[in-house]
């Protein structure tokens, strides 16, 4: 299964030497402050504050994002988060991917009670179904289905659906 991602052809140099074709250099520089300070900002509130207001990200009400999180800084308001998800410590989520003869572009969602383990990579165009468990470390390349606990690198489905407590 291939993730949802637009793709666009460069000529000349590889993608990311021409990054400012791409989005406006004002734009990367406004998005890596906002990004830095919520990264080492302790308060939950806080920094889901800065994500809504700043980066245009959607996210739910009484998600918790960990320190250390790395949104994606040209296009995080493709990021979208459910309520009550926790995203762990040192986590990554992209919605770009330069190539050298493409770029890809890819909404990233993220259903509503979401777990995500620490130093975990989320790629463009993937969509993690609600009460979804992704284990630490793991490359999320492909959708997870609703209420499937995955893990590894490469992602593999560990269980299909959790069973209910």
């Amino acid at each position: 299964m291939s993730r949802k991602t637009e793709r666009y052809e460069v000529k000349e140099a590889n993608s990311l030497w021409q990054i400012y074709k791409t989005v406006p250099f004002w734009k990367v520089m406004k998005n890596f402050i906002v990004i830095q300070i919520a990264r080492y900002t302790p308060w939950i509130g806080v920094k889901n504050w800065l994500y809504r207001t700043f980066l245009r990200m959607k996210v739910g009400d009484e998600t918790a994002v960990a320190l250390m999180v790395m949104m994606d800084i040209m296009f995080p308001e493709r990021i979208t988060i459910g309520k009550n998800s926790i995203i762990g410590y040192n986590t990554t989520i992209l919605a770009h991917e330069y190539l050298i003869k493409e770029y890809r572009l890819g909404n990233v969602v993220i259903g509503d009670e979401v777990m995500i383990g620490a130093n975990t990579t989320i790629l463009p165009g993937v969509t993690i179904g609600d009460g979804a468990v992704v284990s630490a470390g793991t490359l999320v390349y492909r959708d997870v289905p609703a209420g499937a606990f995955v893990g590894g690198n490469p992602m593999q489905v560990i269980r299909e659906k959790l069973v209910e407590d």
